[in-house]
């Protein structure tokens, strides 16, 4: 999923401008979730329903079907991650979000839920590498920022 326009997707993230860093960020995410055209869309849209719902065993079971049948479709391995995470199944979460990163390595969102679960697991140094990889990408996203002090603080 690499191009010319993702490259300079990428690079926008880096600059100080605010304005380039969050369009970059929403048309990252934009590619992303429509990675599988508009069938893909309407899944992570409908398990997006029922994880707002409360209904997680739904939402699981749509993003798993939909890995099953797309078993390259990032997003959806990342929104079962979501899925598992707001359960507290952190090893889970951790598995879909390397699953994720396996796919697409600059998936800042991966990589930041990546370094939730390692923090939630209490696996603090690799939490710290995880968000380190974030801020790689997205270098202005203070929230990583912020989870490496909270980190180094708890080791």
């Amino acid at each position: 999923m690499k191009s010319s326009k993702i490259d300079q997707l990428l690079q926008d993230l880096k600059k100080t401008d605010e304005v380039a860093r969050q369009r970059a960020t929403n048309e990252l995410w934009q590619l992303w979730f429509g990675q599988k055209g508009e069938i893909g869309r309407d899944l992570l849209r409908r398990s997006q329903f029922f994880l707002e719902a409360g209904n997680f065993e739904k939402a699981e079971e749509l993003l798993t079907e939909t890995i099953q049948n797309y078993p390259d479709f990032a997003e959806a391995w990342n929104r079962r991650a979501v899925v598992y995470f707001s359960q507290e199944k952190y090893q889970q979460a951790r598995k879909d979000c390397e699953q994720v990163i396996q796919i697409i390595p600059y998936h800042f969102g991966a990589l930041h839920g990546l370094g939730l679960c390692l923090l939630a697991l209490g696996k603090y140094r690799e939490a710290i590498a995880a968000f380190r990889k974030a801020l790689e990408v997205q270098p202005h996203a203070l929230i990583n920022q912020k989870l490496i002090l909270e980190c180094t603080a708890l080791l």
